[in-house]
């Protein structure tokens, strides 16, 4: 099975996991966090097991039981369990995370406005478009966005897988355990939930209800506000992505890009 950043061989008891060439840094985060979980959270994600450095970076973890979530609203019970395994992870003590070396997660609440400004600025031809006019107005309004975020500082408290892709969620029918920590890092568990919560794998079937996660990690009424406001930013991010030429406009059926456009301005208070 190859993705864009790795390939997984899956045995019985061990997966191996082959990075690009050029993903070292990737392979490195990913060691560490793991290393990291197996000390302060035995059985929340696979424990590492060995590295194979050659010509592309591998990790070696043990298999862990469970599978992936279905495209589909989880139940409260399991909506309890993932809020329970975020929990965990978001009790890693933060010294813990800095002395094992661990820095930022990729593309956290710093760095990501910057990074969208450039993407955002891009020519896309919007001819292609079901409605045109609609992309280009939310182009506009989520550069105007980016440009100046009204966003809160970030609290880096916690670490953070950064993808909870519902494929990288486990469920064994109780519990819940988490893949996939190659972009993990410390992080702020309300930008956390607001990237889980806009990632287009889970927003489109809706996979994970904001309010009843929000419940189910246990984030107070303050955490709950910044998450709102962190929203827009990942909804931003998904609609630079749907834009014609790249990777999500040609992995989505025709009109994803439009709904992503009204949901940004919905977002941001745009009707």
């Amino acid at each position: 099975m190859q993705t864009s950043t790795h390939g997984l061989t899956l045995g019985e008891r061990e997966v191996r996991k082959v990075f690009v060439a050029d993903h070292q840094l990737q392979a490195e985060r990913e060691w560490a966090c793991l290393t990291l979980l197996a000390e302060h959270a035995p059985g929340l994600a696979p424990r590492p097991l060995r590295r194979e450095d050659g010509g592309t970076p591998v990790i070696v973890m043990e298999r862990i039981p469970g599978d992936p979530l279905a495209p589909r609203p989880l139940t409260p019970v399991q909506t309890q369990a993932l809020g329970a395994a975020l929990r965990r992870l978001y009790d890693v003590p933060v010294q813990a995370v800095t002395d094992a070396g661990i820095g930022p997660r990729r593309y956290g609440a710093a760095e990501h406005p910057r990074v969208l400004v450039e993407w955002l600025a891009d020519d896309h031809d919007l001819r292609e478009c079901r409605d045109p006019g609609l992309v280009a107005d939310a182009l506009d309004a989520a550069r105007a966005f980016v440009a100046d975020p009204p966003v809160p500082e970030p609290r880096l408290t916690a670490l953070g897988i950064a993808d909870l892709n519902p494929a990288n969620v486990l469920w064994d029918g109780r519990d819940v355990r988490l893949v996939d920590f190659e972009d993990g890092g410390l992080s702020d568990p309300a930008y956390e939930l607001a990237d889980h919560v806009e990632h287009l794998g889970s927003r489109l079937p809706g996979v994970y209800d904001a309010r009843a996660l929000a419940d189910a990690v246990g984030i107070d009424a303050e955490d709950r506000e910044r998450m709102g406001a962190y929203r827009p930013l990942f909804a931003a991010f998904w609609l630079a992505m749907l834009l014609p030429g790249n990777g999500g406009w040609r992995r989505n059926p025709p009109g994803t890009t439009e709904a992503q456009a009204e949901h940004f301005m919905a977002l941001v208070g745009h009707h």
